[in-house]
């Protein structure tokens, strides 16, 4: 799962985009413009940006030749456009974006080109870990470890931490339940289910706040935990 970027000022392309890039199981943060996106590459870097070239305030050439010089042209960068002439395509590959994609974009290019995008970044930038030295039990039990003394006591009450430890005991248990045999993508739904089950226990069954934490939109998260069957009604905090 990517942390991907899109910049795009119409609403519907970044609509489309983010619940194609959704499905497949990646996180997904829009900016309609350029200072949207010079904002939400300083809070956290993505791992991949799909940037359109003709924009309202700053078209995408100079916000990526501003990203080259400023040093933080650190991710792959994808333009889109349906106007532009091959000219601004040379261009914008000169200065660094990794690849072209001409709207309307289809389906098949769109997520091959994101595929050799974050395969680029993995081979770059993150070290490689072996498989094999993986233990899932131990790196759960570490997670829940963490998770339980890595906040304040002054924060909690103690009713707060009896649901807290119950709740990740039931996500350890539901971690080391978890089949290497399954489908990917019927593994992927259910670490995802115990992802935001997780989130939204622990934030009371707030969905602004379980948004912020997971760094996906509303709209984006609605869908998504429809499409799980996660019922976020439940976590709801009651008796207070």
């Amino acid at each position: 799962m990517a942390n991907i970027l899109v910049v795009d000022d119409e609403m519907g392309i970044r609509e489309l985009l983010s619940e194609i890039l959704g499905d497949e199981g990646h996180v997904v943060q829009l900016a309609e413009n350029a200072q949207q996106a010079r904002e939400a590459r300083a809070q956290s870097r993505p791992d991949l940006v799909l940037l359109d070239i003709w924009m309202p305030d700053t078209d995408g050439v100079t916000l990526l030749k501003e990203w080259q010089r400023d040093g933080l042209l650190t991710m792959p960068v994808i333009m889109m456009s349906g106007h532009a002439t091959i000219d601004t395509a040379v261009e914008a590959t000169r200065i660094g974006a990794l690849n072209f994609l001409e709207k309307p974009i289809a389906l098949q290019k769109l997520l091959k080109a994101v595929q050799q995008g974050l395969t680029r970044n993995i081979e770059v930038s993150r070290p490689v870990v072996p498989v094999a030295r993986i233990n899932v039990s131990e790196a759960t039990s570490n997670v829940v470890a963490t998770t339980q003394f890595s906040a304040s006591p002054a924060n909690y009450d103690n009713r707060d931490f009896s649901m807290g430890n119950h709740m990740l005991q039931n996500n350890q248990h539901s971690f080391n339940n978890l089949s290497f045999d399954l489908p990917l993508r019927e593994a992927r739904d259910a670490f995802e289910r115990i992802y935001f089950e997780y989130h939204l226990h622990r934030e009371g069954g707030s969905m602004t706040r379980v948004a912020e934490k997971t760094g996906l939109e509303r709209t984006h998260l609605y869908r998504k935990l429809k499409q799980l069957g996660v019922e976020s009604v439940k976590y709801g905090k009651r008796g207070e």
